[in-house]
This record gives C-alpha cells, sequence and structure tokens, in this order.
C-alpha cells in the first residue's frame, strides 16, 4: 500500500507538472483540516522568522560593540580609572562584555567607597560579575529555545497533515468506487503540500537554533574570562591599596 501511494504521488507530480501548478485552485480543494495544519505551520514559520531576525540583530550589535568596548575600557582601569571605566561601559549598552564588566566596577566602587564592610570588595565584586552573567545570558537566550520547539515539533505537524491526506485520499477511492490518479489527487495533493511546509519550517529552525546556541556559549566564554580577568585586577589593585 505505501508502494501504491508512492505511485500516485509520482504520478501526481507528473500531472501537475505538465498542466501546471496552481496553488489556489488547490488552497481551495484542501479540507478545513489540511488548511489549520497549513496555516498553523505559516504562524510556527513567522514566528521562528521574527527570532532569527531579532537574534542576529541583537548578537551582531552586541559583538560589534564589544569588540570597541574591550580595547577602550582596558586602557581606563590600566590607568587605575574606574570611574571612566563605568563611563566607557555605560556607553556600549548592546555589548554584552560592558553589562557584566559595568556591574562588577560598580560594585567594587560602591565597597571602596564604604567602611562598613572592609575587605569585602573582591567577594562582593564577583558575585556581582556573575548575576550580571546569569541576566546577559537570560537575554542572549531570549527566543532561542521557540526555535528548538518550532523545529522539533513541525515535521509532526505536517505529518499530522500528511495522514489527513491520505485518509482523504482513501475516501476518494470510497467515493468514486475507483483506484485512479482522480480519486486520489486530492488527498495526495494535501499530504505532499503539508509534509513540504512542515519541513520547509522545521529545518531552518533547526539550524538557527544550532548557530544561535553556538553563539551563546561564544559569548558565555568571552563574559566568563573578562570576570576573571576584572576580579585579577580587583585583586591586584586591593594588594596594592594595602601595601601603601
Amino acid at each position: 500500500m505505501i508502494l501504491q501511494l508512492q505511485v500516485w504521488s509520482f504520478l501526481l507530480l507528473q500531472e501537475t507538472g505538465a498542466v501546471g501548478f496552481d496553488l489556489r485552485s488547490m488552497w481551495v480543494q484542501m479540507s478545513w483540516l489540511a488548511k489549520a495544519v497549513v496555516i498553523i505551520l505559516f504562524i510556527m514559520s513567522a514566528w521562528s522568522i521574527g527570532v532569527m531576525i531579532d537574534r542576529l540583530i541583537v548578537f551582531n550589535a552586541a559583538r560589534k560593540q564589544s569588540r570597541l568596548f574591550a580595547p577602550a575600557v582596558a586602557g581606563a582601569l590600566r590607568e587605575s580609572k574606574l570611574d571612566e571605566a563605568i563611563k566607557i561601559a555605560d556607553r556600549y549598552k548592546k555589548s554584552h562584555l560592558a553589562k557584566v564588566v559595568v556591574a562588577g566596577l560598580q560594585e567594587f566602587r560602591a565597597h571602596q567607597m564604604s567602611s562598613e564592610i572592609p575587605g569585602e570588595e573582591i567577594a562582593a565584586s564577583q558575585r556581582a560579575l556573575e548575576r550580571a552573567e546569569a541576566i546577559v545570558h537570560s537575554e542572549l537566550e531570549r527566543g532561542v529555545s521557540s526555535l528548538a520547539t518550532i523545529g522539533s515539533t513541525a515535521p509532526f505537524v505536517g505529518l499530522f497533515g500528511t495522514v489527513v491526506g491520505i485518509i482523504n485520499a482513501f475516501k476518494g477511492i470510497a467515493t468514486e468506487k475507483s483506484t485512479g490518479l482522480g480519486a486520489v489527487a486530492g488527498g495526495i495533493s494535501e499530504a505532499l503540500v503539508t509534509t513540504a511546509v512542515g519541513l520547509f519550517v522545521a529545518i531552518p529552525a533547526v539550524w538557527m537554533f544550532n548557530y544561535f546556541n553556538d553563539k551563546v556559549k561564544a559569548f558565555n566564554v568571552e563574559m566568563g574570562n573578562s570576570s576573571s580577568e576584572l576580579i585579577d585586577y580587583f585583586l591586584k589593585r586591593s594588594q596594592r591599596g594595602a601595601a601603601k
């Protein structure tokens, strides 16, 4: 039976190629359930495209601003200008590194200016850096998990449409009392269209999820390295202050 359905699909594709592929007439002939499947898949596709565009913009801005931020803040810290370093970080609000570094700098400066908890600058700064890393990580991952959901569920939604199309094909056989191409053309068309749309939605979503996941991992490494370097800077600064 599966082989027979495949043969029908091949003959149907040949026929549509010969007479012209009319999407409008195919849409009219589709059952309401198959139409609902296609609409759901297009909604999923629109959502995934929106997430892709948003994340591409955010990640590109974070990468570009971080490249400018890193040397600028390093120069200010070499000259022990904490206030200047904080002002520099405030200018690069889209940089993931700036969001983390400024949290540590502000916490370190606040404890240096306060005499209530002496010697706690490093520990407090490290906690501030960890909190900032967690927040930025959550911001970077916003919407990315939905791509994985769409990529994993879209083929099954399309498969549901395929089952509906095959059922309609069998109904056509029962109605026409024949196994000819005309009896199954509508159902097989629904099956092919919903399958194709499901794959069309799922494949880009999976690709982009893996791409964004790798980007977030790289950003996490950069933030971790920046936090570690900043803690080392605070330790050296505190040691110099204690020596004096």
